[in-house]
C-alpha cells in the first residue's frame, strides 16, 4: 500500500515540478522498514537520496540531525528525515530546502497522536537546569502534527496499522513553461552571464547588478530561499572580476557563500577567464573573488573594489555599516528562512545605506529556481517552522504609545491557541534580531525556563521581551560549574562562576532578557523602557535579579543603564558572529541580588583598568566609556599625598604623566565610573580611556582622536587633568595647585 501511495505522490510531484511529503508514522523499526520499501519502489537513485538520522539504517548517504547543514547548497531527489530520536526544527528546515522540484521528503515520526508527549534529544537540550526533561512540553510538535494533517501535498501512512490516512495528492492543473526574457539591449555584462540565469527574475536581478560598474553604487537583492539571489550575485561578482576588479565576499559562514562562488567559477570558466580554481578565484584580467568572515571583512582588508554581503540579514548591522566605505556594495537578504529575515535587515540597515552617497538599486526575486511557484511543501514549511512569521502591519501599531498599550504575559498555551498572536510575537523577534531560527520557535513554545512578556495595542504586539530564568542551582551543580562544567541555559551565572570564580553566583534566581524588540513603526516612544519597567515590577518579589548579556555598543549600554541595569563584566574576546565584545549587566531586585551585584560591580571597577590595558586594548573607546559609566559603584580613589602632587604637577606645572601612570589611571577610572559626566568633553574622556586606561601609543591616540600631532594630544591630556584634580583632589593636591597659582 505505501509503495503505491509513494509512487503516486512522486509522479504528481514530478509532473508539477513541485515537492511532496510522505509521513511514515509509527514504531521506529516499522517506519525504517517502510522507508526502505518506498525507496526500493521509487525511480529515485540512491545517489540522490539522503537519510538524516541518528542511525545509518538505509542504503544511501546518511548525516546526523546536528549536521543537517551539510545539505545546504545541495539538491536531493529524496530526503528521509528520521524524527524519532532527534527532531530538530532547524534540521527539518534545512532538509526541506534540499529537496529538489519533483522530489520527495519522507518524514519518519512516532504515532502522530503520541508524538507531542514523547521526549527526544532536542528536548533534552531544552531542559535547562534546574529543570529536567519532564518539564519540557510538546507544544511545538503538537502544532507540527496539526500542520502535517492540514496542509496539502502531505501524505500520512500509519506504519503500525499499514493504513494510509491521507494520500497527499493535490491534482494540480498543468503548468506551461515560461520562456526566459532576452538580455537587456543596453547590457554591459557579457551575454553568457544572462544566458546562465534560470528565471526572468534572475535576469532582472543581474541587470540591477550592472549599477556597480558606475560607483558609488549599491545593490540590494531580496528573496525567499531558493530564488537564486546568491546565484545572481555570483554571476555579477564574476563579471566584475572579469573586468579586473577585486571582489570581497562576506557571509555568516563560508558555506553560506558556496553557491555564489560556484556560479562565479562556472561562468568565468565558460568565458575562458578563469586563472585559478583555488579558494580565491582569480581571473586572467587580474581580478579576483575572495572570502572573509564578517568581523574581518569589516576592516575592508586589501582595500577591495567591491564587497558582496551574502545573507546580509544574518550579519550584525554594526559590521554591515563598516562596509559602507567601499564604493561598490551588494547585499543579498533572505525574506523567509532560518538564515535571517530580510525585513529586519530593511528596518535596521536600509536607512543607514540611504544616508550614504551610493545610488541604491533594488532587486526582488519571487520565482523559485528548483521547484514551481505555489509549491505546497514550501507553504507548509513556512507555517510549521515560523519562517513567514511577521510583526503586525505598520498601520495597526502606528499610533501605539505608553498610554495606549497593555502589559501582558503571553503563556505558551495562549500562543499555541492563537496563531495570529504567535505569528506577531515570533515575527517581531525574528525581525529585530539578526539570527532567529526555527529552533527558537520550539524554545518559545516548549522550554520550561523561558517566559514571554509583551506590550499589546488593541490586541497587536508592539513590544516583546523573551526572558530566561537562570540561577537557583544546587550546591553540586554550582561546584561542577566552578570546576569547568558547562551548564546549559544559565549564561550569567556561568560567566560569574566559571570566568569570575564566584561559586555562589548561581545561588540567586534571576531572569535574563534574552531578546527585547519594539515594532519599528512604534520606536523612540519609550515602549521598550515601559516594557522593562513592567517586567521589573512583576518579578520584584519573585526573583533576585534581572540581567542581560549582549554585544556592547555605546547606544545599547546607555539604553540599559537608563533602565536600571549596571555593568558587571565585559568579555575579553570578540563574538565570532557580531565581532563585538559582550557586556553583562545586572539590576538587583532583592538583598541577595544586591550582594551579587555589589561584589561583581566593585570588582569590575577595580579590575577594568588592567583589562583595558591588556585584552581589551582594542575595545572601542566609546564602548569603554559607556560601560564604565554604567557601573553603579563609587570606586575608591585613595591616592597618597605624593601621588596627588605628581598628578597636580602634570596638570598645572612641570610634572610628567609618564613618571608614574598608576595614579592617573586611578583618577581616570574614578571619574569615568562615578564622576560628573558633564565635567569633561567627550573627546577628553576618550583621551582618558585610550591613553590612560588602554595605554595605547601616543601616535595611535592622536590619530584616532583627531589631534593634529602627538604634542597636541599630550597638552589636551594635561588640560583634562585640571578639572579632575580640582574636583577630586585632596589637601595635598590643592596645596600643589595653589603653589602654581601663586607662581
Amino acid at each position: 500500500m505505501v509503495e503505491d501511495a509513494a509512487r503516486a505522490l512522486l509522479s504528481e510531484a514530478r509532473s508539477a515540478n513541485e515537492r511532496r511529503v510522505l509521513v511514515l508514522a509509527g514504531d521506529r523499526e516499522a517506519c525504517l522498514s517502510a522507508a526502505d520499501e518506498v525507496l526500493d519502489a521509487l525511480p529515485v537513485p540512491l545517489t540522490g537520496t539522503t537519510l538524516v538520522s541518528t542511525r545509518d539504517a538505509l542504503a544511501c548517504e546518511q548525516v546526523g540531525p546536528r549536521n543537517a547543514d551539510e545539505l545546504l547548497g545541495t539538491t536531493r531527489d529524496a530526503v528521509v528525515f528520521d524524527a524519532h530520536e532527534d527532531c530538530r526544527p532547524n534540521a527539518l528546515g534545512r532538509v526541506v530546502g534540499a529537496v529538489d522540484g519533483g522530489g520527495l521528503l519522507v518524514v519518519l515520526a512516532p504515532p502522530l497522536d503520541e508524538w507531542p508527549a514523547r521526549r527526544d534529544a532536542f528536548d533534552e537540550g531544552l531542559a535547562v537546569p534546574p529543570f529536567g526533561v519532564a518539564d519540557v512540553t510538546g507544544r511545538f510538535r503538537r502544532r507540527l502534527v496539526e500542520t502535517l494533517r492540514a496542509h496539502s501535498g502531505i501524505a500520512i501512512y500509519d506504519a503500525d496499522a499499514d493504513e494510509l490516512e491521507r494520500d497527499g495528492l493535490t491534482e494540480p492543473a498543468p503548468r506551461l513553461a515560461e520562456p526566459l526574457p532576452e538580455p537587456p539591449d543596453d547590457r554591459t555584462f557579457p551575454r553568457a552571464a544572462y544566458e546562465a540565469c534560470l528565471t526572468g527574475d534572475q535576469v532582472d536581478a543581474l541587470a540591477s547588478f550592472e549599477a556597480l560598474l558606475d560607483p558609488p553604487a549599491a545593490v540590494v537583492a531580496e528573496a525567499d530561499r531558493g530564488r537564486g539571489k546568491s546565484s545572481a550575485a555570483g554571476l555579477a561578482a564574476a563579471c566584475l572580476a572579469r573586468e579586473g576588479l577585486d571582489v570581497l565576499v562576506t557571509a555568516p559562514g563560508r558555506r553560506s557563500a558556496s553557491e555564489l562562488f560556484a556560479r562565479a567559477r562556472e561562468l568565468l570558466a565558460n568565458l575562458d577567464a578563469l586563472a585559478s580554481d583555488d579558494d580565491t578565484i582569480e581571473t586572467d584580467a587580474g581580478g579576483r573573488i575572495r572570502f572573509a568572515k564578517p568581523p574581518e571583512a569589516a576592516s575592508l582588508p586589501g582595500d577591495p573594489d567591491a564587497v558582496f554581503a551574502d545573507e546580509a540579514a544574518a550579519i550584525p548591522v554594526r559590521l554591515l555599516e563598516s562596509l559602507l566605505d567601499c564604493e561598490r556594495l551588494a547585499f543579498t537578504t533572505t525574506v523567509h528562512g532560518y538564515e535571517g529575515a530580510g525585513r529586519g535587515f530593511d528596518v535596521r540597515f536600509r536607512d543607514r545605506l540611504a544616508d550614504t552617497d551610493h545610488d541604491v538599486a533594488d532587486a526582488t526575486l519571487a520565482d523559485p529556481i528548483r521547484y514551481a511557484a505555489g509549491d505546497p511543501v514550501e507553504a507548509w514549511a513556512f507555517r510549521a517552522l515560523g519562517l513567514d512569521a511577521r510583526p503586525a502591519v505598520d498601520p495597526l501599531v502606528a499610533d501605539a504609545s505608553t498610554e495606549t498599550v497593555s502589559y501582558e504575559a503571553l503563556a505558551p498555551e495562549d500562543l499555541l491557541a492563537d496563531e495570529h498572536l504567535l505569528r506577531e510575537t515570533f515575527g517581531l523577534l525574528v525581525y529585530a534580531h539578526y539570527r532567529t531560527e526555527p529552533n527558537d520557535l520550539a524554545r518559545l513554545l516548549d522550554a520550561p525556563n523561558l517566559a514571554v512578556r509583551a506590550l499589546l495595542d488593541d490586541g497587536h504586539v508592539v513590544s516583546v521581551a523573551l526572558l530566561a530564568r537562570e540561577g537557583g542551582l544546587g550546591a553540586d551543580l554550582r561546584a561542577a560549574m566552578y570546576e569547568g562544567a558547562r551548564v546549559k541555559g544559565n549564561m550569567i551565572p556561568d560567566v560569574l562562576t566559571s570566568q569570575l570564580r564566584d561559586e555562589d553566583a548561581a545561588v540567586p534566581v534571576g531572569y535574563r532578557v534574552m531578546r527585547i524588540a519594539t515594532h519599528h513603526a512604534a520606536r523612540s516612544r519609550g515602549l521598550g523602557s515601559r516594557l522593562l519597567g513592567e517586567v521589573r515590577r512583576e518579578f520584584a518579589d519573585d526573583a533576585d535579579w534581572l540581567g542581560v548579556g549582549y554585544g556592547a555598543t555605546p547606544e545599547l549600554l546607555s539604553f540599559w543603564r537608563a533602565n536600571g541595569y549596571s555593568t558587571v563584566h565585559l568579555s575579553t574576546t570578540r563574538n565570532d558572529t557580531s565581532g563585538e565584545y559582550s557586556a553583562v549587566m545586572l539590576d538587583a531586585l532583592s538583598h541577595l541580588g544586591e550582594r551579587l551585584y555589589d561584589r561583581h560591580a566593585e570588582w569590575f571597577a577595580d579590575r577594568i583598568p588592567g583589562v583595558l590595558a591588556d585584552s581589551l586594548r582594542d575595545l572601542d573607546v566609546d564602548v569603554a566609556r559607556a560601560a564604565l559609566r554604567a557601573c553603579d559603584v563609587d570606586p575608591s580613589l585613595d591616592l597618597s599625598d605624593s601621588a596627588w602632587r605628581v598628578v597636580a604637577g602634570a596638570a598645572h606645572g612641570p610634572g610628567m604623566y609618564s613618571v608614574d601612570p598608576a595614579p592617573f589611571r586611578r583618577l581616570a577610572r574614578h571619574h569615568l565610573v562615578a564622576g560628573d559626566a558633564d565635567m569633561l568633553a567627550a573627546r577628553e574622556e576618550r583621551l582618558l580611556v585610550a591613553k590612560l586606561l588602554q595605554a595605547r601609543p601616543w601616535d595611535d591616540v592622536a590619530d584616532e582622536l583627531g589631534f593634529h600631532s602627538t604634542s597636541q594630544a599630550m597638552r589636551a591630556l594635561g588640560d583634562a587633568f585640571r578639572p579632575l584634580v580640582e574636583t577630586y583632589g585632596t589637601r595635598a593636591a590643592r596645596d600643589e595647585l595653589r603653589r602654581f597659582a601663586d607662581d
